[in-house]
């Protein structure tokens, strides 16, 4: 897939058959660095291979631990209870997640790392993380322009912070507690809504404290300095932003029926599939367990008639990355679909409002754009347009899923970017009968 420079989904039969999630993204990166950070051997199963998680395993490696891969989705980390100063640049690819929270590992040991990423991680914003880390006393010389990387970063020496998050981000958040686990001090994030919650839950994993205190519709979390983590065993469970696409899918290709098996179920991350419910479709779950301390299960979605919904505000933290795919599954419903305060969209891997407002006008889609949100007005998509996805993983499969069930062919461009976070979506989606070539 890397090597072309479009792909194209046609209008498809009936999508059957049940496929597997790849490992959640989020957790994946969190592995790495968890592992490399930690004294002994953390064995992981299920990891997510893409391109992003491939940068944070190298990352770790540059940082001083033992990075292996011992078969599909089984690796091995070795860490050392801490970071060294790597010999090069810590090159993070198009990984936002895994240079924010790479930052805040990094900065509680002495250290000096230069991080840097691809065109599209250059114009992400940063300070939003290295503010609060210099405010526990991290140093940051911007090399390019400020707030963008290339920036370098001395750490050690930290102390503690009560931070009061704006809004709600789980890089963020993470970001100050893994300094933290080196600052001196208690160290607390308040968030005003809860967002995903892996980063605790994976500390206590590796043998941290972390306490967690309710605040209204958000929480307290804190941290003691001085905290050392033990390598463990971690099963990474199925992603539930990638198993939305061959589950939309399903929903809006005529006749289907997909299952994903071992999605990940955590609350906070299934806002989505809450969404699709409240939009009639038929999307039910089956085989509850838990894995890798999460509760995961088998979702199946069947071709449905979907009405047009108002999405709670509420509910951006829990499905921020999976605004796009909703929009093209509602261009298929009856009614409007209101999407409002998700300007968190515009500083994403792009611009992901502008860009899906865009791609669902020029496949004949009615969209009104908002400064913080987008309007959906679902009907006959007619397609026949080529996407412009500005090297972004998720406008490209959403696009892609959108042309299976329109009535001409979309195509997008620079597909090759779809690996940073679900390589082999081509095969899994063409293995359930799509065309998209």
């Amino acid at each position: 897939m890397t090597n072309f420079t479009h792909l194209t989904a046609r209008r498809s039969p009936a999508l059957k058959g049940a496929v597997r999630a790849p490992g959640d993204k989020s957790m994946s990166h969190r592995t790495m660095i968890f592992g490399a950070m930690a004294t002994g051997v953390t064995e992981v199963e299920g990891l997510l291979e893409g391109d992003d998680i491939l940068a944070t395993a190298r990352a770790a490696e540059a940082f001083g631990a033992t990075v292996e891969r011992l078969g599909q989705g089984r690796w091995r980390v070795t860490g050392r209870g801490g970071f060294r100063s790597p010999d090069g640049v810590i090159d993070c690819g198009n990984a936002g997640t895994g240079v924010r929270l790479l930052m805040g590992a990094a900065a509680g040991y002495p250290v000096t790392a230069t991080f840097d990423g691809d065109g599209s991680l250059r114009k992400r914003p940063m300070k939003r993380v290295t503010g609060p880390l210099a405010d526990m006393g991290a140093r940051f010389r911007w090399q390019a322009a400020e707030d963008r990387l290339p920036v370098e970063l001395s750490g050690g020496g930290l102390t503690a912070i009560d931070y009061v998050q704006t809004v709600a981000s789980a890089q963020i958040k993470s970001a100050i507690l893994l300094a933290g686990l080196n600052a001196e001090g208690v160290t607390t994030v308040t968030e005003p809504e809860k967002s995903r919650d892996h980063t605790e839950r994976m500390l206590r994993a590796f043998g941290a404290e972390v306490g967690v205190e309710a605040q209204g519709d958000g929480w307290k979390i804190s941290l003691k300095g001085g905290q050392p983590l033990t390598g463990t065993a971690v099963a990474v469970p199925g992603d539930p932003s990638s198993a939305a696409f061959p589950l939309a899918a399903g929903l809006v290709v005529p006749g289907s029926e997909v299952t994903v098996e071992g999605v990940m179920l955590n609350p906070l991350r299934t806002g989505l599939f809450d969404t699709w419910r409240e939009m009639g479709a038929d999307l039910t779950t089956a085989n509850r367990r838990m894995a890798g301390g999460e509760e995961v299960g088998d979702l199946t979605a069947r071709h449905s008639a979907l009405k047009g919904v108002v999405v709670p505000e509420d509910r951006a933290a829990s499905m921020i990355d999976e605004y796009p795919i909703l929009a093209a599954t509602a261009a298929f419903a009856e009614g409007q679909t209101v999407m409002r305060g998700v300007g968190e969209m515009r500083v994403k891997e792009s611009d992901r409002i502008a860009l899906m407002v865009a791609g669902l006008r020029a496949c004949g889609v009615a969209v009104e754009e908002e400064p913080e949100g987008f309007i959906v007005t679902g009907g006959p998509v007619a397609g026949g347009a080529t996407v412009h996805t500005a090297h972004d993983h998720r406008i490209a499969m959403s696009h892609l899923v959108l042309g299976l069930a329109a009535d001409r062919a979309v195509a997008v461009d620079e597909p090759g970017m779809i690996a940073t976070s679900f390589p082999g979506f081509v095969e899994m989606m063409n293995g359930l009968g799509g065309l998209i070539e």
